[in-house]
C-alpha cells in the first residue's frame, strides 16, 4: 500500500508540474510559431500576401501603421476589387466604435457611467432576477461586467423588413447564434465575474437613443464619424451603401448572403479601411494632428484602463480588449469581429509607439485575428489574449497526452522495480 500510495503522489507532482509547464508555456508562445518572423512592415506584408494565397479569402483589406503613419497596405479579391474606400461589415470590432460613443454620452453630460441604466430607460427593462438590476450601469456594461448571460452572438436577418425592434431584440432575439436564449437578463451577480456580452451592447445602443432623442446612427455619425471625418461609416444600411460594399463569401467560396441586424452597436458598423484608420490615430498616445478630436484624452485613458483580470491579467477596459502589457499600466488595444457566414476583422493599436494593424476580410473565419494575433507576438514576444484562445486547443491536447504518458511511465517503472525486487 505503501508503494501504491508513494507512485499516485509520483504520479500527482509530475502531473502538475506538466500541466504548469504547458499552461506558462502557452501564455509565453513557447509552442507557437507565428506565420513568418519577418517584423519589418514590407517583409512582413509580402508574408501576408504570400499566406493569403495558402488558403481560401474572398475580400482582404489590411494596414501596417508604424509611429502613427501608414506605413503599408494589403488588398486582395476573388471578385469585385476592393480598395481602402470599401465598406465591410466589422462584426464585433463595433463594440469597440461604439463605446466611443457611450464615452461621448458620458462626457456631454447625458449619462453617468456609475448609474443605474433602468433610471435612463422608458422603452425597456431588464426583466426582474435574483440579483439586483440597479448594478448594471453603463461601465459595467461597456467592460462585461454586468451580470449579463445572453452570450450574444447575433445571426442577423436575410432581409431589413425582418429585422426586429429594439426592444423586441432585447426581450428575446430572434436572431441569436445557435445554443442562445436570446434573453437580455441578468443571470448573476454584478460585478462578480467577467461575462461576454451581445446583448449589453445592445441595451447600450437603447441607452443612447434614450438619452440623446436621437437615433443610434444619428448620434454615432454627428459625435464620432463626423468629427473624426469617417465619411464611409454608419450603423444603418442603405443602398447608396452598395456599389461600394464588399462582397460576402462562404468558407467554400460560394457567394453568401448580406445579413442585417437590430444589435446595430454590438456588430452592425459598416466602415472601411481608410475611415477605421484615422479612428486608430484617435487612440495614439500625443498624436495632436487628429482633427476634430471626438473625446478628451480623460475618456481615452479610461477606455484603456482595465476593468477585468483573469490569473491577474488585465483583459478588458471600456470596450475594448487589452491585448498584452507594454509597461507602466499601458496595453495593446483593440477589437475583434466574427460572424458567420464568414466575416473576421483584427485591430491592435499600441497607443504608446502609434504602431498596430487593420486587418478587414470575408470568406474565412479566423484569418484576420491570426495575422493581427501574429502581428502583436512578434512585436511583444508575448501572447494576446485571442491568440491564447486559439491556442487553448494545443494546450489541452499536450495535458492529457503528457498525463496519460506520466500515467503510463510511473506505472511500468513501478512494474518493473516490483518485478526486479522479487
Amino acid at each position: 500500500m505503501k508503494r501504491i500510495l508513494i507512485n499516485l503522489a509520483l504520479i500527482v507532482t509530475i502531473t502538475i508540474v506538466w500541466v504548469l509547464t504547458c499552461f506558462f508555456g502557452t501564455v509565453n508562445g513557447w509552442w507557437h510559431t507565428p506565420f513568418t518572423n519577418e517584423t519589418d512592415p514590407q517583409s512582413f506584408v509580402e508574408a501576408v500576401e504570400e499566406e493569403i494565397q495558402k488558403e481560401y479569402v474572398g475580400n482582404f483589406a489590411m494596414a501596417i501603421i508604424k509611429e502613427g503613419r501608414i506605413e503599408e497596405e494589403v488588398f486582395y479579391s476573388v471578385g469585385k476589387p476592393v480598395d481602402r474606400n470599401t465598406i465591410f461589415q466589422v462584426a464585433s470590432l463595433s463594440k469597440f466604435v461604439s463605446a466611443t460613443g457611450v464615452m461621448k454620452l458620458n462626457e456631454l453630460g447625458k449619462i453617468d457611467l456609475d448609474t443605474p441604466v433602468s433610471r435612463y430607460l422608458t422603452r425597456w427593462q431588464l426583466p426582474p432576477s435574483e440579483f439586483d438590476n440597479e448594478q448594471v450601469t453603463a461601465r459595467r456594461l461597456l467592460s462585461h461586467t454586468a451580470g449579463l448571460t445572453d452570450g450574444l452572438g447575433y445571426s442577423g436577418f436575410e432581409t431589413p423588413d425582418a429585422v426586429q425592434t429594439l426592444e423586441a431584440s432585447l426581450t428575446k432575439a430572434a436572431d441569436a447564434d445557435e445554443g442562445k436564449s436570446g434573453e437580455t437578463k441578468v443571470g448573476i451577480e454584478p460585478n462578480s465575474s467577467w461575462v461576454y456580452s451581445g446583448g449589453g451592447f445592445t441595451l447600450l445602443q437603447l441607452l443612447v437613443e434614450e438619452t440623446s432623442e436621437q437615433s443610434f446612427d444619428t448620434f454615432m455619425k454627428e459625435n464620432v464619424f463626423a468629427p473624426l471625418q469617417m465619411t464611409q461609416s454608419t450603423y444603418e444600411w442603405s443602398d447608396s451603401l452598395g456599389d461600394d460594399l464588399c462582397e460576402f463569401y462562404n468558407a467554400d467560396g460560394t457567394k453568401a448572403p448580406h445579413f442585417f441586424y437590430t444589435s446595430l452597436a454590438a456588430t452592425s458598423l459598416y466602415t472601411s479601411l481608410a475611415d477605421l484608420e484615422k479612428f486608430f490615430m484617435l487612440f495614439v498616445k500625443d498624436k495632436k494632428d487628429v482633427e476634430g478630436r471626438p473625446l478628451s484624452q480623460s475618456s481615452l485613458g479610461l477606455m484603456q484602463e482595465s476593468h477585468w483580470d483573469m490569473m491577474g491579467e488585465a483583459i478588458y477596459g471600456l470596450g475594448t480588449f487589452l491585448f498584452v502589457d507594454v509597461g507602466n499600466d499601458q496595453y495593446i488595444i483593440g477589437h475583434d469581429g466574427q460572424s458567420n457566414p464568414p466575416i473576421n476583422t483584427a485591430l491592435r493599436i499600441d497607443p504608446v509607439s502609434g504602431d498596430g494593424i487593420i486587418v478587414l476580410e470575408t470568406g474565412n473565419p479566423d484569418l484576420a485575428t491570426r495575422l493581427a494575433s501574429d502581428w502583436v507576438f512578434l512585436k511583444t514576444g508575448k501572447v494576446d489574449t485571442l491568440l491564447f484562445t486559439m491556442l487553448q486547443g494545443k494546450m489541452m491536447n499536450m495535458m492529457g497526452v503528457g498525463v496519460l504518458s506520466i500515467t503510463v511511465l510511473v506505472i511500468t517503472l513501478a512494474w518493473w522495480r516490483k518485478r526486479k525486487s522479487n
